[in-house]
C-alpha cells in the first residue's frame, strides 16, 4: 500500500497538464496569426546568415525613433543646465556679492575710522591731516543708498570689470560725492546690484555717505542712451565742456536686462547736506 494511506492523507492528483509518469511534454501549438520564425542559420552567397537578421535589421522609422529619443535626451539635459545657471544668476551671485559688500562694508569702516563712524559725532577741531586722501584703484570710498529698493551698497574706485564685479563703481574722472559736478557710478544689471534701477522715477531719493555726510539726491531723469555716449557722465551730463554749476549724481547700467547694447540711466540732484552728528537722514527711516 502507498505510504500515504497508511497515514490517512490523501495522495494528491496528478494536474490535467502536467505529463504522465516519464512521457515528454507536448509542444504548444501555435495559434491562429502566430507566425513561427526559425532561428537556424542559413547558408547564402555572403556566407551563413540568420533569417531572424531580416526582423531585427535597423529601418529607416527606427533610426528617426532613435534620433528623436537622443534630441529629447539632448534637451531636457540643456533645459537642466539653463535652470541651474539662472538659479546661479539669481541666487547664487547674489549671495557672493553680498558676501564681498560686508567685507568692503569693514574695509570702509576701518578706512574712516572713529570719526567716520555714524555713531560717533565728528570732531569739533578736525585735525590738519583729516584732509581727504585721494582715492585707490578698487578700494572702497562710500555708502549708496535707494530707500524705494530697500537697498544698500558700498561703492568703490574704478570701473573696470574687476572694480565692479562685486560693487558699484566710481568714474574715476568724475566729482566726489557731494561735490559741484557729477558723482558717476556705475553697477552690474544683476539682482544683487542695478537690476531694479529703471523703477526709479523723478523725485525718488538717492542718498550717498561719506566720513562725515549724508548727501540726499532727487532723481530728475531717468533714460535710455547707447554705450558710446559718455556725455552722461560729463561734468555737465549731455554737455562735456561746460563748467558745473550744479552739483548731481549718476547711476549707469547695461540695458535691457541680461543684455548690453543700451545703458540706462539715472540723473539725480543734491537737494540737502546732513552732517552725520545729525543722525542718519528721514529718507532711510529709523
Amino acid at each position: 500500500m502507498d505510504s500515504t494511506a497508511l497515514m490517512g492523507a490523501v495522495p494528491r492528483a496528478p494536474k490535467v497538464d502536467e505529463p504522465a509518469g516519464d512521457q515528454p511534454a507536448e509542444p504548444p501549438r501555435p495559434r491562429r496569426g502566430d507566425r513561427v520564425v526559425q532561428l537556424r542559420a542559413e547558408q547564402t552567397g555572403e556566407g551563413y546568415k540568420s533569417v531572424y537578421s531580416e526582423l531585427t535589421r535597423p529601418s529607416f522609422w527606427s533610426r528617426v525613433r532613435t534620433g528623436l529619443r537622443f534630441g529629447g535626451e539632448l534637451l531636457i539635459t540643456f533645459g537642466l543646465v539653463v535652470l541651474l545657471f539662472a538659479g546661479y544668476e539669481i541666487w547664487g551671485k547674489s549671495a557672493i556679492v553680498d558676501a564681498h559688500q560686508d567685507e568692503l562694508s569693514q574695509q570702509l569702516a576701518q578706512a574712516w575710522g572713529p570719526e567716520g563712524d555714524p555713531t560717533v559725532a565728528p570732531s569739533a577741531t578736525p585735525s590738519a591731516s583729516a584732509s581727504p586722501k585721494p582715492p585707490v584703484q578698487g578700494k572702497p570710498i562710500a555708502g549708496l543708498f535707494i530707500p524705494k529698493f530697500d537697498k544698500e551698497w558700498i561703492v568703490v574706485e574704478g570701473v573696470t570689470q574687476k572694480d565692479i564685479r562685486y560693487a558699484p563703481g566710481h568714474y574715476p574722472e568724475s566729482a566726489m560725492p557731494g561735490q559741484v559736478g557729477n558723482f558717476s557710478v556705475a553697477g552690474h544689471r544683476n539682482r544683487a546690484t542695478f537690476w531694479r534701477l529703471d523703477e526709479l522715477r523723478k523725485g525718488d531719493p538717492i542718498i550717498v555717505q561719506d566720513r562725515d555726510q549724508w548727501y540726499v539726491y532727487q532723481v530728475t531723469e531717468n533714460l535710455i542712451v547707447k554705450p558710446h555716449q559718455v556725455e552722461v557722465v560729463a561734468p555737465v551730463p549731455g554737455r562735456p565742456g561746460d563748467k558745473p554749476t550744479k552739483r548731481m549724481l549718476t547711476l549707469t547700467t547695461c540695458n535691457p536686462k541680461f543684455d548690453n547694447y543700451e545703458r540706462l540711466i539715472i540723473h539725480a540732484e543734491l537737494t540737502r547736506t546732513q552732517s552725520k552728528d545729525q543722525g542718519r537722514p528721514a529718507e532711510l527711516g529709523t
